[in-house]
């Protein structure tokens, strides 16, 4: 449980708390999404003319300019790889696409062109703002420190210049800037960066701090136990990136198939070019059978069979507050079986809220009257302990007394005189035996606990914790039903806030107290038994779980960079209920996924069967393979429609299994 903490306000000198700048990759910095545009603002207009009946001289020249602005780098990397004896399926797409227009068909390939450009541009920026994210965690621990010297003197030197052994002073309202020990002095730190605790941890000689992490009012003196660069923080940075590059490879169905496919379409177009040369055909009808094989086998209609359903899940539940940075990303998600939440800002709101309001026997205080007075005092403090008192007040109209004579003792509370009596409000440390049954009820019920005493005797208690979100429970009975098991809760709170804030929602799989390493290794624990992991989470010690999962999704309203860059979506509006319900839209899109490779598949197979065994007409053979990229084009935008998510929230609530 977290101590009730010194709360006076910061001193002036101490300035305003320095806080990471926020670092956002310019979309238009990175080529990928330069050209993708161009393809894109070329097309619109080739679009519309080609559509209205216009000279093929209007639109021609456009066409042929998306091209080249979408189609070049794609297959100059395809050229790249067909160097180091790879087919991939960026050169196949653009080959694919020319031979579209060759037969007459630049609408279809210019189309194929825009996506397959756009995809990659959105690719491209998710990976760059991750990484520029990941560089910006390490602003969060100071650039200087003091190092106090053995004469009594002291000097300020870059962090990275601290050794293990040095003696470091942190002011109030510092960043500390080493790993270590606190030596002497109290004062209460903010470690929310790295522990995700909602409220300031006491510390005093002989407990941890963590560079990076908010000096409060106290003044510390710091024995620094690890090097800068193996502080926490910095390794939150490695196990990141780490993550990253160890992850599994996101790719689309098709995508892992592209070898074989490539190879095979290109050896059989080949074949069906050079067989019937060998026996005597003609050149003209040997190279039409070919060109018509290339078309009707292309996989244009196979990417269609992805990308639509993917893309429209993403449309959909973005118009619903959740941000899903690709269509891998929609893929993965409606695969996840296994569900782990942090607490602090995901499953709670993260603010801490006066639940409890409980005079004493013989104080003769209500409890309004034990609220206001409890105000009065913590009025003059910016702890967030004291916002929580002083909004509680005003949430039911109180009015405050003036406080006179404000003092502050770190680690033990407040003082002050309010109406002529001293009135002290604090940690629980001078109980009668009636309070001390009172204050233990309320610990077990996982509150921080502050005691209220005037002229020296206490009058009162007050309960506060972090208030549950009101969908918590709906939202993890529905994820339960989705798949088959209940999440696991992950937090470095401590023990019995974690166990009592679980059993409000449903939740027995309680892991708390843990570091950033520790939320990794519990997810690559499940992830060796074969599981699929989706992790939710909000700050900078989640990063590390929500790259190394199979799937994160980040509560956006509070999280911080490194969490929105790192996980895999974002929920906009801090709504858990979201979760779930793209959780299942995501399933249905998987499904519509294979619906469409199924009818591609058929299309393809008969199509080229067909011009291997008869005679194919090259106009029926496009109207073929055109029909069928239509009409799996269209089965997957179903998925745009708000009644596809209402059904997926509908489903969701009645705890149907819409397993892929």
């Amino acid at each position: 449980m977290p101590s009730v903490l010194d709360r006076r306000p910061a001193p002036a000198a101490a300035g305003p708390r320095p806080t990471a700048p926020r670092r956002r990759t310019r979309a238009l910095a990175l080529p990928e999404a330069r050209w993708a545009l161009a393809a894109l603002l070329l097309f619109l207009p080739a679009l519309a003319l080609d559509l209205l009946g216009a000279p093929a001289w209007t639109w021609g020249p456009l066409y042929a300019a998306v091209y080249v602005t979408g189609g070049w780098e794609p297959g100059w990397e395809g050229l790249k790889a067909l160097k180091d004896k790879t087919l991939d399926v960026d050169l196949l797409m653009v080959v694919a696409a020319l031979g579209a227009a060759a037969i007459g068909q630049v609408l279809d390939g210019a189309l194929l062109i825009v996506i397959f450009a756009t995809s990659g541009a959105l690719e491209a920026l998710a990976t760059a703002r991750t990484a520029d994210s990941v560089r910006g965690l390490l602003d969060l621990a100071p650039t200087t420190a003091t190092r106090l010297l053995p004469g009594g003197g002291e000097e300020s030197v870059p962090t990275e210049a601290l050794a293990v052994g040095d003696t470091v002073l942190v002011r109030p309202g510092e960043r500390i800037g080493a790993d270590g020990r606190v030596l002497d002095g109290s004062s209460d730190v903010d470690q929310a960066t790295i522990t995700g605790e909602p409220l300031p941890v006491a510390k005093r000689a002989g407990d941890e701090v963590f560079a990076g992490t908010v000096n409060g009012t106290g003044a510390l003196r710091v024995r620094v136990a690890r090097d800068p660069g193996d502080s926490v923080i910095a390794r939150i940075v490695r196990m990141v990136e780490e993550a990253s590059e160890t992850k599994a490879p996101t790719q689309l169905f098709i995508e892992k198939v592209e070898q074989r496919y490539s190879l095979g379409m290109v050896v059989a177009t080949l074949a069906v070019f050079g067989i019937p040369l060998a026996v005597g055909a003609d050149l003209r009808s040997a190279l039409l059978r070919a060109m018509t094989f290339m078309i009707v086998a292309s996989p244009c209609a196979v990417v269609l069979s992805t990308m639509p359903p993917l893309l429209s899940a993403i449309a959909n539940a973005g118009r619903h507050g959740v941000l899903a940075k690709s269509a891998v990303v929609m893929e993965r998600l409606g695969a996840v079986d296994t569900v782990a939440l942090d607490k602090t800002g995901t499953l709670t709101e993260g603010t801490p809220h006066v639940t409890d309001v409980r005079p004493l026997p013989g104080s003769g205080l209500t409890e309004d009257e034990l609220l206001a007075l409890a105000a009065a005092v913590e009025h003059p403090s910016e702890h967030p302990l004291a916002r929580a008192v002083v909004r509680a007040a005003r949430e039911r109209g109180l009015s405050l007394a003036a406080a006179d004579g404000f003092t502050s003792e770190p680690g033990r509370g407040v003082t002050a005189v309010v109406e002529g009596r001293t009135v002290e409000v604090g940690a629980p440390a001078r109980l009668t035996p009636s309070g001390i049954g009172a204050a233990e009820d309320l610990e077990e019920a996982g509150r921080t606990v502050i005691l209220v005493a005037r002229d020296g005797a206490p009058v009162g208690l007050l309960g506060i914790a972090d208030r549950l979100r009101p969908d918590a429970a709906a939202t993890v009975a529905a994820l339960t039903a989705l798949t088959g098991r209940a999440p696991a809760l992950l937090t470095g709170d401590n023990a019995r806030a974690a166990r009592h804030l679980a059993a409000e929602v449903g939740i027995t799989d309680v892991r708390a107290g843990l570091l950033p390493q520790d939320k990794v290794a519990a997810v690559r624990e499940w992830e060796a038994e074969g599981r699929r992991v989706l992790v939710v989470g909000d700050g900078v010690n989640d990063a590390p779980a929500l790259a190394a999962a199979h799937t994160g999704i980040a509560m956006g309203k509070a999280g911080s960079d490194l969490a929105l860059e790192t996980a895999d979506a974002v929920v906009v509006r801090d709504e858990l209920a979201t979760i779930p319900a793209t959780v299942t839209l995501a399933r249905r899109a998987r499904r519509l996924v294979v619906q469409n490779l199924v009818v591609a598949g058929a299309f393809i197979t008969v199509l080229v069967a067909w011009d291997l065994i008869g005679t194919l007409p090259l106009p029926l053979g496009v109207a073929g393979h055109e029909g069928s990229t239509v009409l799996v084009g269209l089965n997957g935008l179903r998925l745009l429609r708000d009644s596809a998510w209402a059904g997926s929230r509908g489903g969701r609530e009645r705890g149907v299994m819409l397993d892929a």
